[in-house]
């Protein structure tokens, strides 16, 4: 029903009706105008619609929030109803209200439903499937197996970390321990040929020799085996490992990997254990090479796989210029960089091999001098061998182990070895035919240069200067070390 709205020929004042009928008690007509009630109304409907696109908007929040908002809805709805007036039985005439406020409500539903759509249409609820992320529709076998070859790559990493440091502590013990016997028989004999009684020059003499003799079979064993550099290799080997298990990783992540690729991660792991064994009798690494080779960690390069293109023609990033480029810095780096470390690795295998021959034959010397030492007839020079071959002998033992030359011919080797891999992988590329199965180019270009230690405009620049120079002037293509 609605209420009476306010008619001033109806309206009666409270004061003339008081003095005319004064003996009445006195009614008065609180009846509310009636355009102040469709305001009210009108006001009512829209907080309402505006409380229920807030809570439409709002769905999302927990349940706490929702029930507080119901509660201030209803307690701005207790608010602004009016009370029941008492209304007076005097005809007034209707508005035509009731189209305004249908139109109003109408308006707002309308409202309502294109904050909705728009909401539901915004980029962040927008889960069309050119934005979902692409499901891995790998062979889940396939991601198994994966997972089972970077749990025993991360194994093989612990250990040959492990076993690094364990040679790297044989190198330090030994070193100090042939010095220490050394000079130790050293002075022993320097005091029995100053000595002038025959039993303790006996016992010291003797003793000296023994010294030497059991430094002597050190020296050999160490020399066979050169410390320095098994730990060198075992440090190439935790390296190579962590780059080959982080591969694996970026293939499982974001990549699409098959049988192949399996495969191919089995193939580099034995690669690695055959360049870079853990034993030491049988399998061991020849550590005085007749002639130096580069390492070599890799199996052989393979066809890579086509990559899916839709049919489309796609140069995968290569040019003219960008083959041009890859093949200058092909003939640098045979030219240069690993002719330098070949060379460097020659030097560093003779001098290393010398030494290994100097040390025990210094000792082994000075223990034939020791033996001698104050005799009446070769007691002045057999002294003299037994000081002074076991004062050289220290010095040669802690050239070659202390200096770490077994380690230098290593790392010679191993740089090469990595000239050695590039120059395959950009063959392998080059003389690939199907640009389709390269590469990327760009991708290929960045890893070189970051390989190199250059930026892509030096890279650049070194490729064009090279074809410019020639031979004679290029500089070496790697800046890294």
């Amino acid at each position: 029903m609605h209420p009476k709205s306010f008619n001033t020929h109806h309206y009666k004042n409270p004061r003339r009706d008081h003095s005319e009928n004064s003996s009445k008690p006195e009614v008065v007509n609180h009846s509310t105008p009636k355009y102040i009630t469709i305001l009210v109304a009108i006001t009512r409907r829209e907080i309402i619609i505006g409380v229920e696109m807030a809570l439409q908007a709002s769905s999302f929040l927990c349940a706490s929030g929702s029930v507080s908002s119901r509660h201030q809805r209803r307690n701005i709805t207790a608010t602004i109803s009016l009370p029941k007036l008492r209304t007076s039985n005097l005809s007034q005439p209707k508005l035509p209200t009731r189209g305004l406020v249908e139109e109003l409500a109408l308006s707002s539903a309308t409202t309502t439903k294109t904050y909705l759509e728009r909401q539901s249409n915004s980029p962040k609820n927008n889960t069309s499937p050119r934005l979902q992320p692409q499901a891995n529709d790998s062979d889940p076998m396939v991601i198994a197996k994966l997972y089972a070859i970077m749990e025993a790559v991360a194994d093989r990493v612990e250990m040959h970390k492990n076993i690094g440091e364990q040679r790297n502590n044989w190198n330090s013990l030994l070193l100090t321990s042939i010095n220490a016997i050394t000079l130790a028989a050293a002075t022993m004999t320097g005091i029995a040929a100053t000595s002038s009684i025959s039993a303790p020059m006996m016992a010291v003499k003797t003793a000296s020799t023994l010294m030497y003799l059991s430094a002597t079979g050190m020296l050999l064993i160490m020399n066979k085996l050169q410390p320095s550099q098994l730990v060198e290799e075992q440090r190439n080997a935790s390296r190579l490992f962590k780059q080959l298990l982080g591969q694996i990783h970026t293939l499982v992540s974001i990549g699409n990997p098959t049988v192949v690729d399996v495969k191919e991660a089995m193939e580099k792991v034995l690669a690695l254990d055959r360049a870079y064994p853990l034993p030491l009798i049988g399998v061991m690494l020849e550590k005085f090479p007749s002639a130096v080779e580069p390492a070599v960690w890799w199996p052989q390069q393979r066809r890579r796989k086509m990559k899916g293109n839709n049919g489309k023609m796609d140069w995968n990033g290569w040019n003219g210029k960008l083959e041009e480029e890859m093949r200058e810095l092909v003939g640098i780096m045979e030219r240069k960089d690993k002719a330098d470390y070949l060379r460097l690795a020659e030097k560093a295998v003779k001098l290393n091999k010398a030494l290994a021959l100097a040390g025990p034959l210094l000792t082994g010397l000075a223990a034939v001098g020791s033996a001698f030492a104050g005799s009446s007839s070769l007691g002045a020079w057999a002294a003299m061998l037994g000081v002074v071959g076991g004062a050289l002998a220290s010095i040669v033992n802690t050239v070659e182990h202390g200096g770490q030359v077994g380690m230098v011919f290593e790392m010679y080797r191993s740089n090469a070895g990595f000239f050695r891999l590039m120059e395959e992988s950009v063959e392998s590329n080059l003389n690939e035919s199907d640009v389709g199965r390269r590469e990327n180019g760009e991708l290929f270009e960045m890893k070189v240069a970051l390989q190199l230690g250059r930026s892509l405009s030096e890279l650049r620049d070194l490729a064009a200067s090279s074809s410019r120079k020639g031979e004679t002037d290029e500089e070496f293509a790697n800046k890294l070390f």
